[in-house]
């Protein structure tokens, strides 16, 4: 049974085989695929399409990538073979700078742009060095010139502040910030740009076009020079505020030393003025500077710069100003300097100047002081009168100069030598300078009384007295120490205005003069500058002074001067007992007169009130054996000032100023009369009747005896 069964089996499957060989057997139906397999299809289908924007983004990402890579290459390449030599790009300015030393040789004022002097990352002060790195740059000697990190950082900042990923910080490496110093090589034309200024601001425009342009230029800088080159170029072209450019230059400027002798408290102050220069220059924001200076210290503790002991001490000593630094004298001296020196050698150098001047800074510290005094004591409080002072050498050397209340200034208008005013009763001295020297003595006699003179156009004038009252027969030094303007008057009318006008302008007086009676009582107008170098004419015995402040040119470096001395004494105008004469009449103004304010215990001394219609200008000019001395004080506006005269609170400045000098130095007796003298010469008394603007004046006469025609 057992082997039927196997039989048979045996049996099927060959029928099987053969069916299958010959064909005759039939094949079973494919099986029908899943539903969920045509899912997928679909599913995939819908993912390519999703992907293929990317995919063609990424296509163009990448080549265009490809594409700036090379021309970032070629860029690199091409600028590497025309970046000049480092000692080419340490001084990018396009001035020169002024350097203003006082008559002792000491540094009172910069103008210009400062450069002191190359320096390099090897001999600056290892604190500075390690400062401008911690606190611009950490990883500076790490990265290739781009820092990829630190401009996200910098986007990321901007964003969270509400600006434009471009705008405010920009991630820049000290190697892009030494590409924007020197534009990306475009040197200044000032064809293109009208001003330097406006040269900078385009070097310092941030668009994306440009951040691209400076990213190149780092590279090339980077394969072409070593870093400390690099860093040698941005130690010596960074702005850092008052006129500094470099470090050597603010180091000079803010703490009178070398930037190779720094301190750790000085190196962090320079570096904290990276960020903000003109804000934060310790000349104008001390605070300011010492805050940002305690940040850069802790940026050099954390970065192992500086040892914990080493930042305590630096924050609990922050740095300080130099004296010269400090003082800040004489601002409106040195601009009247650089307004009056040659133009190529102070507005418009290409060198570096020092100029020598005539500046006594003890002398204008005590002039400031006592501008100072007068008005915190005797001023109220919310006045805007202001005030000019200048102190002169007999010679016409200025000794200080002040153009205003607020000392402390410098470029703004200066009322000591470009205020021009009436002059009033300071005039007068003129008037009787003429007279002395036509033969007059100060004990002459005019009659002070009424009168009037018929001015053509004009009519009838008649001038008074300051009192409304006449003084009847009085001398010529009671006339002029009393300021009483019939007499004046009346010597100027008979000697002749036209003798008047000259001797005036040849003492100095360089702008138009009256032409009417008027000029007696100092209707014209005048600089305080001009009546000071005009009073010291009389001082050293009646000789021309042209007021100078320039001593010698010279470019830095050089031992030997390119220009002297711009002024000093010139011709004669009076002679010296005409001169003598009218000192001593100046002296009685001050002993007896109108300017008895003034007067100092122990010390002889001469001079002459001024106040002008409606008090509008008070002026006290005098002198001592060494010194003259100039006060003005008005309005800019012309506003009359209250209870303000010339032998009141200009007097009360000149005495506080004077006396400040003479405590340094105690003068000589003054080089006047000393006592009464007979005229030389006979000449017509003046009459005390009316007399008018026509007829013959002594002047004619003393050219018709010249001519032969009398």
């Amino acid at each position: 049974m057992r082997v039927i069964l196997r039989k048979k089996n045996w049996h099927g499957l060959n029928k099987y085989m053969t069916e299958k060989n010959s064909g005759l057997r039939k094949s079973k139906p494919a099986p029908q695929k899943p539903i969920i397999k045509k899912f997928s299809s679909f599913r995939a289908l819908l993912w390519k399409l999703f992907l293929l924007p990317f995919r063609v983004v990424w296509a163009m990402v990448w080549r265009l990538g490809l594409v700036i890579f090379l021309l970032v290459g070629l860029g690199v390449v091409y600028l590497v073979t025309n970046l000049p030599e480092v000692y080419e790009l340490v001084d990018g300015r396009a001035k020169g700078s002024v350097t203003l030393l006082d008559r002792n040789g000491d540094v009172f004022a910069w103008r210009g742009d400062q450069f002191g002097g190359v320096v390099t990352s090897q001999t600056v002060s290892p604190f500075l060095r390690n400062a401008v790195v911690a606190t611009e740059d950490r990883r500076f000697y790490s990265h290739f010139g781009l820092s990829p990190r630190g401009v996200a950082s910098a986007i990321r900042i901007n964003l969270r502040s509400g600006r434009g990923p471009l705008s405010g910080n920009g991630g820049s490496t000290i190697t892009q910030q030494t590409a924007k110093l020197i534009c990306l090589g475009v040197i200044y034309d000032p064809e293109v740009w009208k001003s330097e200024r406006g040269y900078e601001r385009d070097c310092r425009r941030t668009t994306l076009w440009r951040k691209i342009k400076e990213a190149t230029f780092a590279l090339a800088m980077e394969v072409k020079f070593s870093k400390d080159e690099i860093l040698t170029i941005y130690l010596n072209r960074a702005f850092l505020g008052a006129g500094a450019r470099g470090f050597e230059a603010a180091s000079q400027r803010y703490f009178g030393k070398s930037a190779t002798m720094v301190n750790a408290a000085e190196a962090a102050m320079m570096a904290g003025l990276l960020k903000a220069p003109s804000r934060l220059a310790p000349t104008d924001n001390l605070s300011g500077a010492q805050a940002r200076a305690a940040i850069v210290i802790g940026l050099m503790q954390r970065q192992s710069y500086l040892s914990k002991a080493e930042a305590n001490f630096a924050i609990t000593m922050p740095a300080t100003l130099s004296a010269a630094a400090t003082a800040r004298t004489g601002g409106y001296f040195a601009d009247w300097v650089m307004a009056t020196g040659p133009t190529f050698f102070t507005r418009k150098t290409t060198e570096d100047v020092i100029i020598s001047t005539t500046l006594d800074k003890n002398i204008q510290t005590a002039a400031e002081r006592a501008v100072r005094s007068i008005f915190d004591t005797k001023i109220d409080e919310g006045s805007e009168a202001e005030v000019a002072v200048i102190v002169m050498s007999a010679d016409g050397a200025v000794r200080a100069m002040i153009g205003g209340r607020d000392t402390r200034t410098t470029g703004t208008f200066n009322r000591a030598t470009q205020a021009k005013r009436q002059t009033g009763s300071a005039f007068k001295p003129f008037v009787y300078a003429t007279a002395l020297e036509i033969g007059y003595t100060p004990f002459d006699i005019v009659r002070d009384e009424p009168i009037t003179y018929n001015i053509p156009g004009s009519g009838a004038w008649s001038p008074s007295n300051y009192n409304k009252e006449f003084a009847g027969d009085v001398t010529f030094t009671r006339a002029l120490a009393e300021s009483l303007n019939i007499p004046a008057i009346k010597v100027s009318e008979h000697i002749g205005r036209d003798l008047v006008r000259k001797i005036a302008t040849d003492f100095g007086i360089a702008n138009e003069l009256a032409t009417g009676p008027a000029l007696a009582l100092g209707a014209s107008e005048s600089t305080l500058i001009e009546m000071t170098g005009a009073y010291a004419g009389i001082l050293n015995g009646g000789l021309s002074v042209l007021p100078y402040g320039l001593e010698e040119i010279r470019l830095q470096g050089d031992a030997e001067p390119l220009a002297g001395q711009a002024g000093g004494i010139g011709e004669r105008v009076i002679g010296k007992k005409s001169a003598k004469a009218l000192t001593y009449m100046m002296y009685e103004v001050i002993q007896s007169g109108t300017g008895q304010r003034a007067k100092i215990e122990g010390i002889e001394t001469a001079g002459k009130t001024g106040t002008t219609q409606a008090a509008r200008d008070a002026w006290f000019i005098g002198f001592t054996s060494d010194f003259v001395v100039g006060v003005w004080m008005g309005y800019d506006d012309n506003t009359p000032l209250k209870g303000v005269t010339g032998g009141s609170i200009p007097a009360d400045i000149w005495r506080e100023t004077m006396i400040a000098i003479t405590n340094q130095s105690a003068p000589g007796p003054l080089p006047m009369l000393r006592g009464p003298s007979q005229t030389s010469v006979q000449l017509p008394p003046i009459g005390s009747s009316q007399e008018t603007t026509s007829g013959t004046t002594i002047l004619d006469t003393l050219f018709g005896i010249l001519t032969g025609k009398n």
